[in-house]
């Protein structure tokens, strides 16, 4: 699974990237720094269970700081759309098929309006963000539209004359998509339409699948961004009230990385997300420095509780995404694996994963020689079928 880093040109989205990855992507004031896709690891923040348990946790795949714990999940950000990409107009084409695998997509907004529809630089205020949110919707649901629209013949002609399901059929063709079954019956369910002769579907019934088919495959989290120009507080409350089915974060992508880098340089303590940071050592602080945190401080984290870059990630896996975090072990009295590592791993998982689909996931001959699993915390065995919940500890045990 992939979060898509997603946007027009110059609105921060390099930054949102680097800020989420401390990657290396290049930032600067024009159009189209990034041509390639830039891929790297950004982390979902949930509590670190070793604090409630009294032990001291040894993490491989993840890292703990202030009391959470840190989990991994890729990340990719993407040349930046403009309006007619779909039609191949800029990067629009590249643009769009470095998205076929991602989740979700979080969305970088110029809430200044400081960006024009191109991503070239207005005074701040003098452009509408709502309007960028609107056509990067119906960019991605035309983008859909199009995929289906070529393939739609061969889809019909199947279910209709070979009278195969229509749920099943279009997910097997479009998994590329990141498309699931349920996805196409809610959508269909949405959109009111049968599908037992899609052939019959007119164009303007075909769009409106795709378009709730598109909320479903890929939906959007809005990273209000630049929220430390004051034009862009009454900005986000216009994106606010317009778009009530989106979730939008205020964001300073910009602070979020000044932040993240002066806590790896040792200059200040600062957990990502939190709402507050602690200088360590203020003569290794230029006075440009201490200025910005200043700033950053006043507009930013007394103003909006965070920065939102780790709040975007976290609301577009845990809450849009549904996605669960659970630790496997070896051993569940001590909280470890067979070296007596504590807690080690820390896995995502889909909503309604079983114990089952936790040991395929550890590996695929634990999967196939699992015999049960056990809740670390109550000691008692878990249903294999059962759904995990998030932030379970659990022991699966295997054929020897």
């Amino acid at each position: 699974m992939e979060i898509g880093v997603v946007g027009k040109p110059n609105v921060g989205k390099s930054t949102f990237f680097r800020a989420s990855t401390l990657g290396r992507a290049e930032i600067a004031g024009y159009p189209f720094t990034t041509v390639e896709a830039n891929r790297g690891v950004a982390f979902v923040r949930v509590p670190e269970p070793a604090a409630e348990l009294g032990v001291e946790p040894n993490p491989r795949n993840s890292f703990t700081a202030g009391g959470y714990r840190f989990v991994p999940v890729e990340m990719i950000d993407v040349a930046g759309l403009v309006p007619r990409a779909h039609e191949g107009r800029g990067l629009g084409n590249r643009f769009l098929d470095d998205l076929r695998q991602a989740g979700a997509l979080i969305h970088v907004v110029d809430a200044s309006g400081g960006t024009d529809e191109e991503g070239n630089p207005l005074k701040p205020g003098e452009h509408d963000p709502r309007e960028d949110v609107r056509f990067l919707e119906e960019e991605i649901e035309l983008w859909f539209f199009g995929i289906f629209k070529r393939n739609w013949e061969k889809l019909a002609r199947r279910v209709q004359l070979a009278g195969e399901s229509f749920e099943r059929l279009f997910q097997e063709l479009f998994a590329g998509l990141g498309v699931r079954e349920a996805h196409v019956k809610e959508a269909l369910r949405e959109a009111g339409l049968s599908p037992e002769k899609p052939a019959q579907w007119s164009d303007e019934e075909l769009f409106a699948f795709t378009r709730s088919l598109r909320r479903r495959a890929k939906p959007i989290v809005v990273a209000a961004n630049k929220v430390d120009i004051p034009a862009a507080e009454e900005n986000v409350r216009r994106l606010r009230d317009e778009f009530t089915h989106a979730r939008i974060i205020p964001t300073s992508a910009m602070a979020e990385l000044m932040l993240r880098e002066l806590a790896q340089a040792g200059a200040i303590s600062y957990i990502p997300g939190e709402g507050s940071f602690e200088i360590l050592s203020t003569g290794s602080l230029s006075a440009r420095q201490k200025k910005a945190l200043e700033i950053i401080k006043k507009k930013v984290l007394e103003r909006y509780g965070s920065t939102g870059v780790q709040q975007a990630i976290n609301v577009a896996v845990l809450e849009v995404l549904g996605k669960i975090v659970v630790f496997p072990v070896e051993d569940e009295h001590r909280y470890c694996d067979g070296e007596g590592n504590v807690l080690p791993d820390a896995f995502l998982l889909d909503r309604g994963a079983t114990p089952r689909d936790l040991a395929y996931r550890i590996h695929t001959e634990i999967g196939e020689n699992f015999i049960a699993a056990i809740d670390a915390r109550t000691k008692r065995k878990i249903a294999s079928d059962a759904p995990l919940k998030h932030l379970d500890i659990v022991k699966i045990v295997t054929r020897k």
